[in-house]
């Protein structure tokens, strides 16, 4: 064994001894109580030392997961006021007090969601920094025949699945088109087509219209903006015709008359709102799956600090506040912890390279 040499002055600092060179060998510990090496004749530092060694050996563990005091950040990707900055906040009430610290809630919209999750991605992979994210950036941007950017799938780690959100194409209601057939035809006879806007370049939003354009041969022309609700707003006000939103933003509007919803993007009816129509049922074989809002963490970060802060997240997800919270969002919970929403992600991401293969988003 090596020697271990005590300090100048003081004496050893494990034990009283004056200041020598201490060369006592140290009998496997797992093997030997404390009385035991006394009777070995190992002297008290080196007991004390490989104590020590032990002790930190069994507390390892437990210490990965043990989150710091920080304040705790939560990106959103998105403008405040959709189901992204909904889901966040359902999440970061309750974490805060479970955990005993402050959870701020922090947005830097921007390339469709991808802002964000890419900041979130260059942080310290500790805990403190987590985020929120969506179809667009995760999966569908990656799948991109021309995508030059990062694969946020590989730089982030999922935590939980949070809500299911429905996205929705609506229109004005004075000055847009009436219906899908009608939106189809009026794109085609106006000159220029007809403009719409959605969350972002390359989000699910935009995306799913940019394949139904391929299906229908529809002229629709893309107007990207930061978030579902400034979207809402300019159709609203008749500065565009068509937005491509989460049903979160729009839904208040469209039971109010302010907005038509043309139909939702997804395969199926949404049970939370279920008298607004899908847009497969105008253009069969048409639809995606239902808009997701997740979380996630740097990749990298230990897996305790991962299923601990899953474990927070189920517990809260399952309370009626975070239910009613959900449904004023026109959302609905849909938590799956770190490991099934991986696998989730996965399956999702094969999906969508199948159908982006073609899409040729220079036309």
């Amino acid at each position: 064994m090596p020697s271990v040499t005590a300090q100048a002055r003081g004496g050893c600092s494990l034990c009283a001894n004056e200041a020598r060179e201490c060369t006592d060998t140290v009998a496997p510990v797992r093997h030997y109580s404390w009385r035991d090496a006394k009777k070995a004749g190992a002297r008290p530092c080196v007991i004390a030392l490989a104590l020590l060694v032990l002790a930190l050996a069994l507390a390892s563990g437990s210490a990965l997961a043990q989150l710091s005091q920080k304040p705790m950040q939560i990106i959103v990707p998105f403008a405040p006021g959709a189901s992204a900055d909904g889901a966040a906040r359902i999440v970061a009430n309750d974490l805060g007090p479970r955990l005993g610290r402050q959870v701020v809630v922090e947005h830097r919209a921007g390339a469709g969601g991808a802002l964000g999750l890419q900041m979130l991605a260059k942080s310290p992979p500790d805990g403190d920094t987590l985020g929120v994210g969506a179809t667009g950036a995760l999966l569908l941007n990656p799948n991109l025949p021309s995508n030059s950017g990062p694969d946020l799938l590989r730089e982030l780690a999922p935590v939980a699945k949070l809500i299911e959100v429905a996205l929705v194409l609506v229109a004005n209601p004075s000055t847009g088109p009436k219906s899908i057939p009608d939106m189809i035809e009026r794109s085609k006879t106006t000159p220029g087509g007809l403009t719409y806007g959605s969350t972002g370049t390359n989000s699910s939003q935009h995306l799913s219209i940019e394949l139904l354009k391929r299906v229908t041969g529809a002229n629709l022309v893309h107007v990207p903006y930061r978030g579902s609700a400034p979207a809402v707003i300019d159709v609203i006000g008749g500065q565009i015709p068509l937005a491509s939103v989460d049903l979160t933003s729009a839904y208040p509007h469209i039971q109010a008359g302010r907005l038509r919803a043309l139909g939702l993007i997804d395969g199926k009816r949404f049970a939370v709102a279920p008298e607004i129509a899908t847009i497969a049922e105008s253009v069969p074989g048409f639809g995606r799956a239902s808009g997701f809002i997740g979380l996630f963490a740097p990749a990298g970060t230990p897996a305790p600090i991962i299923k601990k802060l899953s474990h927070e997240v189920a517990t809260i997800l399952a309370t009626p506040g975070a239910q009613a919270a959900a449904r004023t969002l026109t959302a609905a919970i849909a938590y799956e912890d770190d490991a099934t929403f991986a696998r989730f992600l996965a399956g999702e991401s094969v999906k969508w390279k199948e159908a982006l293969a073609s899409l040729d988003l220079g036309q």
